[in-house]
C-alpha cells in the first residue's frame, strides 16, 4: 500500500505521481487522518475512489457526494474536486485511461461496491505499477474493469445550481440544514416570487425543492450516523420533530431505516 504525507496529498492530490504510468489502470492505496482535506485538484484519468474504512465527502462546483464505508465515488477525468475525511479513512483508488472503459456515468456518482470489486481493489493496490498486462496482474485489472461497469449508482449525491446566489444559499443550507424551511422562505430570501423560484430551482438542480431538501438533510446526517452518533440526536439537530419523522425520510431515500443502514456498515 502506497501512503503519502498529508502535506504531499494536499498540495498535489494522491494520483499525480502515477498519471503517466504506461498502463491503462493504476491502483493506489492511501491512509488519511481524521478531518483531513485534500485540496481541489483534477486528474487526466477517470478515478474510482473507494473508502475501505471511514466516511468521505467529495465536493465539486456542481454538487456534493457522501461516500460511506465500503463504497466508492466515480470521478470523471477533468473534474476539479476536493475531499474531506470524516474520521480516519483508508482508501483504494484506481485511475483509468479515458479510452480504457466506456459506459460509465458522465458525472460524479456514488457507487455501491460489490464484494468481488472490494477483493479486486485490495489485490490491485498490491500489484506493481508497471504490471505484466498478459499475466495474472493483467487479468485482475481486466476483471476489475468488467466489474466496475456493473456497480449500481447510489442516491447519495446533492446537485448544486449554477446560479451564484442560489448556489450560495444551497451551500449555507448544507452546512446548517433545517427541514422546516419552506419554498416561500427561500424565495423571499432571494427576492423572487414563489413561482419564479420554483422554476429556477428545478431548472438549476434537476430536482424539486422538497426532494433536494430531503437529500441535503441525508447528506448531512449520514456521516454522523456512520460515526455512531445517536439517531435521536441527529434527527433533533436537523430539526425533525421526532426520530420517527427522520426515519421516514431516511427510509424513503435509501430503502432501509437508519438503524439497519448503520448495522450493515459493521
Amino acid at each position: 500500500r502506497a501512503t503519502h504525507t498529508p502535506a504531499m496529498v494536499k498540495n498535489a492530490g494522491p494520483s499525480m505521481i502515477y498519471e503517466d504510468t504506461p498502463r491503462p489502470v493504476v491502483a493506489v492505496g492511501n491512509d488519511y487522518p481524521p478531518d483531513h482535506e485534500v485540496a481541489p485538484h483534477q486528474h487526466r484519468r477517470y478515478q474510482l475512489l473507494y473508502g475501505a474504512r471511514g466516511v468521505m465527502m467529495v465536493w465539486t462546483e456542481h454538487g456534493a457526494w457522501v461516500v460511506p464505508p465500503a463504497q466508492g465515488v466515480w470521478i470523471p477525468f477533468g473534474v476539479k474536486h476536493s475531499v474531506r475525511t470524516i474520521g480516519p479513512v483508508t482508501t483504494s483508488s484506481i485511475f483509468i485511461e479515458p479510452d480504457a472503459i466506456a459506459g460509465m456515468p458522465p458525472s460524479c456518482s456514488v457507487l455501491g461496491v460489490s464484494p468481488l470489486m472490494r477483493a479486486l481493489l485490495l489485490e490491485a493496490v498490491d500489484i506493481p505499477l508497471e504490471y505484466a498486462v498478459e499475466g495474472r496482474d493483467g487479468l485482475i485489472v481486466a476483471l476489475l474493469l468488467q466489474e466496475l461497469r456493473r456497480l449500481p449508482i447510489l442516491p447519495l449525491s446533492l446537485p448544486f445550481p449554477e446560479d451564484r446566489e442560489l448556489a450560495r444559499r444551497c451551500r449555507r443550507f448544507v452546512k446548517d440544514p433545517n427541514p422546516h424551511e419552506t419554498i416561500d422562505d427561500w424565495a423571499e430570501n432571494l427576492g423572487q416570487s414563489r413561482r419564479s423560484f420554483t422554476r429556477l430551482f428545478k431548472r438549476e438542480t434537476g430536482m424539486s425543492f422538497a426532494a433536494w431538501q430531503r437529500q441535503a438533510c441525508l447528506v448531512s446526517a449520514l456521516p454522523r450516523l456512520v460515526a455512531r452518533e445517536p439517531i435521536t440526536q441527529v434527527a433533533l439537530d436537523l430539526g425533525y420533530e421526532s426520530p420517527a419523522a427522520f426515519t421516514t425520510m431516511f427510509k424513503k431515500a435509501l430503502g432501509v431505516p437508519p438503524s439497519e443502514y448503520v448495522a450493515a456498515r459493521d
